[in-house]
């Protein structure tokens, strides 16, 4: 994700970090150079244009915006709900570490177990929606013996999960725990739960392909006739029109792709390494443990 600081104006207008503009360049420039090669041909006199009407473009460039608009949103929607999701779990995280520090003082050794579990369930779930181990992230985290068996788990993030409920149960057979405080720690497990589930849903349900696909179509269909609609009116001016379009038109589909898939390494997606990081950092001092890492920062405005 780009964290930068609020640009000025001119650095709104140069800025390529974190802008769309590398993945879209090569198509508005082939665009721009069809409309030149259309804008020479046509005042050369070889091939002669006529002075079509902008309506019928009008109305297709208006709702072509309309539905690139609509599927940004949807896009966006998924994103925002993602946070919001890993917001949910670095809260539900804290929660948890807060009450088994005060519920357990005196055993140091049960705390960090828990605590560990906890950074560990983070750390599998931020590798497994990237498509990485999540087993070796989590192995730092978990019990010998406990790491030793997670690869062979089909589901590794419910297997911590599950490790923690039975720590808990145990506590609650031996008496050092009551029903309502075990309710309220299982309470905590539950939600973690939830969290990985619906990061999962996001995960396995892209928008409609055959909708992305239908936007995608138009979007070039529009941007390779307009040239051929306006050059009798427009002249050599018809590049710079057409390369404006073009680059509104796909670059609102190339950023609704990044964020389609929120859990990526591309430059607008969310910053999993440093949200990890964040739950880390506050369990391992719920735990009593002095050397904390220090939190993730940006490299060249990016943060992972």
């Amino acid at each position: 994700m780009i964290v930068r600081p609020r640009p000025g104006a001119l650095d709104l207008l140069f800025a390529l970090r974190g802008s769309i503009v590398p993945r879209v360049a090569p198509r508005v420039l082939l665009i721009a150079l069809l409309a030149a090669l259309l804008a020479w041909l046509h005042q050369s006199g070889r091939l002669r244009f006529p002075e079509f009407t902008v309506a019928p473009f009008g109305l297709l460039g208006i709702a072509l915006s309309v539905f690139l608009g609509f599927r940004n949103n949807s896009c966006y929607d998924r994103w925002w709900e993602a946070r919001k999701l890993w917001g949910q779990l670095v809260a539900e995280s804290r929660s948890f570490g807060r009450e088994v520090t005060a519920l357990f003082p005196e055993d140091s050794a049960l705390r960090q177990r828990l605590l560990h579990r906890a950074i560990g369930f983070a750390a599998q779930l931020a590798a497994q929606l990237r498509g990485t181990d999540g087993a070796a992230a989590a192995r730092a985290w978990l019990p010998a013996e406990e790491a030793a068996a997670l690869p062979a788990r089909r589901n590794r993030g419910e297997a911590i999960l599950r490790a923690q409920a039975a720590d808990l149960a145990a506590l609650r057979r031996e008496g050092r725990l009551g029903d309502m405080l075990y309710a309220g720690l299982a309470g905590h497990l539950a939600a973690m739960g939830g969290v990985q589930a619906g990061t999962e849903r996001i995960l396995s349900t892209p928008t409609p392909f055959a909708y992305t696909l239908l936007l995608h179509r138009t979007a070039w269909l529009f941007c390779l006739l307009m040239p051929v609609g306006f050059v009798g009116t427009l002249g050599f001016w018809t590049p710079l029109v057409a390369a404006i379009l073009a680059y509104a038109l796909f670059g609102l589909d190339a950023l609704s792709d990044e964020l389609e898939e929120p859990f990526g390494l591309e430059q607008n997606d969310l910053p999993l390494n440093a949200l990890v990081r964040v739950i880390e950092i506050d369990l391992l001092e719920m735990s009593g443990e002095a050397d904390l890492p220090e939190p993730l920062r940006p490299d060249r405005h990016l943060l992972l």
